[in-house]
């Protein structure tokens, strides 16, 4: 169902009911109300360009992220140690201000009787960073994806992000980072396995959400 979405969205099949002509005079219009003249020159296949650059942006929309987790592999000689995956890079969106989230994610799972490629992770991260986001939400949502599909014995998420809406607007802070984390099962019930997981990535004093 996936790949019939992408499909039909690189053939200009609607967005939610929105053509790509319809979102391309929405583009048009904040355009005008910023002061700009949509038809001169420098302007003219921005409304082009900006919707092509949404359909990047924002092709989460069109995935399932729990299908990248559905091939597994058991073949692993009775592994059971943590698995973590650090510095995850990830770009999303606020939902507030529609502002770049730009940061790493870090992920680790204790396995019962499988694993899965660490691409997929990976996978999992960006299917739900390319929506419109707050940061804790994206942070449960990986947790949940990986706790529901692997059923391992717990999962740990933690995200450090910038967010250009307090950066570039509003109060102008930079250099400021957010971090938030998820603990499911082994890792939120037993201080020793959270504390390696967090050693692990070298991230102190991370808030369970």
């Amino acid at each position: 169902m996936a790949k019939v979405k992408q499909r039909l969205a690189a053939a200009g099949a609607p967005h939610g009911g929105v053509s790509p002509a319809q979102a391309e005079e929405a583009v048009r219009t904040l355009l005008r109300w910023a002061g700009e003249d949509p038809s001169r020159e420098g302007l003219l296949d921005t409304p082009k360009r900006v919707v092509k650059a949404y359909s990047d942006w924002f092709s989460g929309y069109a995935v399932d992220p729990r299908e990248y987790l559905r091939r597994t592999f058991e073949e692993v000689e009775g592994y059971d140690e943590l698995v973590v995956l650090r510095d995850i890079a990830f770009e999303s969106y606020c939902e507030h201000h529609m502002a770049p989230i730009i940061g790493r994610c870090h992920v680790g799972y204790l396995p019962t009787d499988k694993v899965v490629g660490i691409s997929k992770l990976a996978r999992v991260v960006d299917g739900y960073a390319r929506r419109f986001q707050v940061q804790e939400k994206l942070t449960a949502q990986i947790a949940a994806c990986i706790d529901e599909v692997l059923k391992p014995r717990g999962v740990g998420v933690v995200i450090d992000a910038e967010h250009q809406c307090m950066t570039t607007r509003g109060v102008h802070k930079r250099g400021v980072s957010m971090v938030t984390s998820r603990m499911v099962g082994i890792f939120r019930s037993d201080a020793r396995t959270r504390a390696e997981f967090l050693q692990f990535i070298d991230i102190r004093g991370a808030r369970t959400i």
